[in-house]
């Protein structure tokens, strides 16, 4: 798969988050991430807000994206911001996966055979949701960003065969003591389902709201 990388590792002092790092395999960049020396010292952040490069750089026709980053990185927030400023398609697997197992259509049925047995869903099975959800007419015409997926070598060679194939690839590169001081402070309120940080944004001065709120422990494992 021929992808271009752009990496959008924001920080504030950054004048441009877009960094054209040439062209190369998808399980190639999978594995680039494994040695963050190899990044530019500016991609390094404790601030994450996302800035995309030229108006040139991303302005295409349908564009193609892939976002990844361990938990806390930020995705959430920096999807949100893409499909905003871009008016692409959020593609989640898990959102994909439950549409189809909902529909009751052949992949959907061999997906719920292994979530019933709580086993994983193999990769052929999700990448074969994932490709049926890429080449929905949505997908074609505003172009689409997919959220968390592929994470391993083995998931981006079968994207690359399914002929699945992205123009940019968004990383999010945080300190792994950014990323515990995210979780720590999480709470999120089981009612309303919103997500809040005790330090970063805090909930309402509410004691019914405070009492409810729930912390949930995030395994602090990076997707590569």
């Amino acid at each position: 798969m021929a992808l271009t990388l752009a990496l959008f590792m924001a920080s504030i002092a950054m004048a441009s988050g877009f960094i054209s790092v040439g062209s190369t395999s998808l399980s190639n960049i999978l594995e680039l991430r494994k040695d963050q020396s190899k990044f530019p010292d500016s991609c390094s952040s404790k601030s994450l807000r996302l800035r995309g490069g030229s108006s040139s750089t991303l302005a295409m026709a349908a564009p193609r994206i892939i976002i990844s980053g361990a938990p806390a990185s930020g995705k959430g927030t920096q999807c949100e911001y893409i499909v905003e400023k871009f008016g692409v398609v959020h593609i989640s697997t898990g959102d994909a996966l439950r549409a189809q197992v909902q529909a009751g259509t052949e992949l959907g049925k061999m997906a719920k055979g292994f979530m019933d047995k709580g086993a994983l869903v193999p990769d052929d099975v999700i990448i074969g949701i994932v490709k049926d959800r890429l080449a929905e007419q949505d997908c074609k015409d505003k172009g689409w960003l997919l959220d968390g997926f592929p994470r391993t070598g083995v998931q981006a060679d079968a994207m690359e065969k399914a002929g699945i194939k992205a123009d940019k690839f968004v990383l999010l590169n945080v300190p792994d003591n950014v990323l515990i001081e995210r979780c720590v402070g999480r709470r999120t309120d089981p009612v309303t389902g919103k997500i809040y940080h005790m330090k970063f944004n805090p909930p309402p001065n509410d004691p019914e709201v405070l009492a409810r709120l729930v912390h949930r422990p995030t395994t602090l494992k990076r997707p590569w």
